[in-house]
């Protein structure tokens, strides 16, 4: 689902990412694990094509990412790329309903069919009863839990997360790492984590352990 090979990222003299190679297979979870200033967000960033790299190759779904620019590179990851961050960056204005949505309807698809597919999500998310409530009416724990049905409602190759539990308390952390284990399980996701949470990493089907701008181990 993901290859990415001898990535490599500088920021002026600092040689964050040092030649990365890493792959993400259909129906799996990834935790990428290491101390802070280790290059995990770098990597994640530039994995997500939030960032580019300044060496290396990168395919998602089987595309190569680094040849596609501006309008292209936003569609291909409104596409094929879900992202959950710490921080679940909802739009305060709009509903549960209507975050959920709205990247459906960024790509052109058609609102009956968006609004359709985003009820379901999130009756599966067990928000059904939060439809149309805004995120200052929403716990930690479901504003995280809307944040990954948005991340879904376009059928991406691969949700990126980072720190996805880092603002949550350890009931509505367990219950993520449920929800990301269900959704493997369930609908095939491909997923990629940074995290500092052990249980999270435990759970993920492999860890990659970084240091220094690259991965040690396995």
């Amino acid at each position: 689902m993901l290859e990415a090979k001898n990535i490599h990222k500088n920021y002026g003299p600092l040689h964050v990412l040092k030649g990365v190679d890493i792959s993400v297979r259909p129906a799996e979870i990834v935790s990428i694990a290491g101390s802070s200033g280790a290059g995990k967000s770098t990597l994640l960033h530039i994995l997500g094509t939030l960032d580019s790299a300044d060496k290396g190759e990168l395919m998602i779904n089987n595309i190569p990412v680094q040849g596609l620019k501006g309008k292209k590179l936003s569609s291909f990851r409104n596409n094929h790329i879900g992202f959950v961050f710490q921080f679940h960056h909802l739009l305060p204005e709009f509903t549960a309903l209507e975050n959920v949505c709205i990247p459906g309807w960024i790509a052109g698809r058609r609102k009956k069919e968006v609004s359709a597919e985003a009820l379901k999500l999130l009756d599966t998310l067990g928000l059904s009863d939060r439809l149309e409530h805004k995120p200052d009416m929403l716990s930690g724990g479901e504003q995280q839990r809307v944040a990954v049905a948005r991340a879904l409602i376009n059928k991406p190759a691969i949700v990126f997360a980072d720190e996805p539990t880092g603002n949550l308390d350890s009931r509505h952390a367990k219950e993520l790492h449920d929800l990301f284990v269900h959704l493997r399980d369930t609908f095939h996701q491909s997923f990629l984590i940074v995290t500092h949470n052990e249980e999270l990493a435990l759970m993920s089907d492999r860890t990659l352990h970084m240091k220094d701008g690259l991965i040690m181990e396995n």
